[in-house]
């Protein structure tokens, strides 16, 4: 896929892996779209690109206001005329130990990383199968793959959006949409600092897997060669990461043993 001049919405643009992909697609000469709910760090982030200001469209978004989201919709289509990629990667991340997490906490990360993502999706999707082209590019985790403690509502998100996504492409490969599913490894964000615990306060620190992961700019690079590629999955991390995935279709039980004690905060 050439991206010149494509119409690519991302979403959770404000920082992190957002932040490093607006960045890594504008210099792709993109039209770029970028939401979160943060609007005054999408400025920043929308100055950082480069980009002019016929090109990019800041677009505030809250992905637990899914009544909204055919209006967002709307309003790129009046700017831009079309939609060619949504990236999916807004989310929020948790570290709490299952026993420890309250029920809301576990709907809140289903409200956000899947109903939000699966709403966004299809209110793009009737677009794209008008047009019979597009594709949805949707970060999930390595934790979409095998579940990690101090993430289990966090991993049942994830893992729920690849059945999702999987099922999706076999529906709408004959309507010429693509589906890209991104699992990254353990990547230098804020994700530990934001993530909730099971008050569903957030944690405010980071944690040493997370300082210790891919910078966010070579998980962007890689996201937007497999784009390129047109990929279906592409796994972004480092090798125990890449390790647990591997040994989730090998050995299950030795991958159990692995995840005991493994360092995973």
């Amino acid at each position: 896929m050439d991206l010149q001049n494509k119409v690519v919405w991302l979403t959770g643009a404000s920082s992190g892996i957002g932040e490093a992909l607006a960045l890594a697609l504008a210099s792709e000469k993109v039209k770029l779209v970028i939401s979160a709910r943060r609007g005054d760090e999408l400025i920043r982030v929308a100055k950082a690109t480069g980009l002019s200001e016929s090109d990019y469209m800041i677009l505030p978004l809250d992905l637990e206001n899914q009544a909204s989201f055919e209006a967002k919709k709307n309003e790129v289509l009046q700017r831009f005329g079309c939609i060619d990629v949504l990236v999916n990667n807004g989310g929020i991340s948790q570290r709490s130990l299952a026993y420890e997490t309250e029920v809301s906490v576990d709907r809140k990360l289903m409200e956000v990383n899947y109903f939000g993502t699966i709403a966004l999706s299809k209110s793009v999707l009737k677009n794209f199968m008008e047009r019979k082209s597009g594709m949805i590019v949707t970060v999930t985790s390595a934790v979409g793959k095998f579940g990690s403690p101090w993430r289990s509502g966090y991993a049942a998100s994830k893992h729920a959006l690849h059945g999702f996504f999987d099922s999706l492409r076999a529906e709408v490969y004959k309507d010429g949409i693509q589906i890209l599913l991104v699992c990254p490894g353990f990547i230098q964000t804020n994700v530990s600092k934001n993530a909730l615990t099971g008050t569903g306060t957030a944690l405010g620190t980071m944690d040493n897997a997370t300082a210790n992961g891919l910078t966010a700019a070579e998980c962007a690079s890689q996201i937007v060669k497999a784009i390129q590629a047109e990929k279906q999955e592409v796994f972004i991390g480092g090798f125990k990461e890449s390790l647990g995935i591997w040994m989730k279709r090998i050995s299950p039980w030795f991958l159990s043993v692995m995840l005991r004690k493994m360092a995973v905060r």
